[in-house]
Formats: C-alpha cells, sequence, structure tokens
C-alpha cells in the first residue's frame, strides 16, 4: 500500500496505490485518521485511481473516515476510481449513497461545499 497525501485549498487529497484491505487498514489509521482527528480536517478526496483491491475492511475505513468528515461539518468524496473490482465492490456496498463520486480531483474540489 502506498499512500500520498496532499493538503491544498482546504481539502486532503488521499491517494491510495495497491491494496486496502485488513492488512493495510492500520497503517491509514495511523497515518490518515490521526491526521484528520489532529487537525479536525474536514473535507477529504480519497483518490483510488491506483488503487487494485479492497475488502469489507476497506470499505469500513472509507465509511468511518466519512462519518469522521461530517462530525467536522465536512465532506469526503471519491474519485478516479481506476479498477472495476473496485468500482463493483464499492458500488455493491452501496457506500455511493454517502461518499461523493467524481472522475478526478479537481471535479471534486468543485463539488465541496465551503
Amino acid at each position: 500500500m502506498n499512500i500520498s497525501t496532499e493538503f491544498r485549498k482546504g481539502i486532503l487529497f488521499i491517494r491510495l496505490a495497491g491494496s486496502l484491505n485488513e492488512k493495510t487498514v492500520p497503517i491509514l489509521d495511523e497515518e490518515v485518521t490521526s491526521l484528520i482527528k489532529q487537525n479536525e480536517i474536514r473535507n477529504i478526496v480519497f483518490n483510488l485511481k491506483e488503487l487494485d483491491s479492497i475488502d469489507q475492511k476497506g470499505i469500513k475505513f472509507l465509511l468511518y473516515n466519512y462519518n469522521l468528515c461530517n462530525t467536522y461539518k465536512g465532506q469526503s468524496l471519491i474519485c478516479n476510481i481506476g479498477n472495476r473490482n473496485v468500482y463493483s465492490k464499492l458500488k455493491q456496498s452501496k457506500i455511493f449513497k454517502y461518499l461523493f463520486e467524481t472522475n478526478d480531483e479537481l471535479s471534486a474540489i468543485n463539488k465541496i461545499e465551503f
């Protein structure tokens, strides 16, 4: 799992590559969730362009961080889903009821209300 973060225009961009699963979620919790909590970051965008796979634990991670953003009166979005299997699992989980999906980071910026 490779994680890249960038804070720009009041939004934390989290770019994930590899697998988001039971083994990698603790790493993300340590690096990402703690960063969101410590800085009370309101808006996050998960860029999943290079994500190869996701399991139920990974989906729960995304939902947990969505709820965290809601606590701070912000938004959480997903963009650039590059893998069909990842998209299929996300769709089956009904996560799109909560996290809005955009094509790219620019679209996500435009969707977030400040």
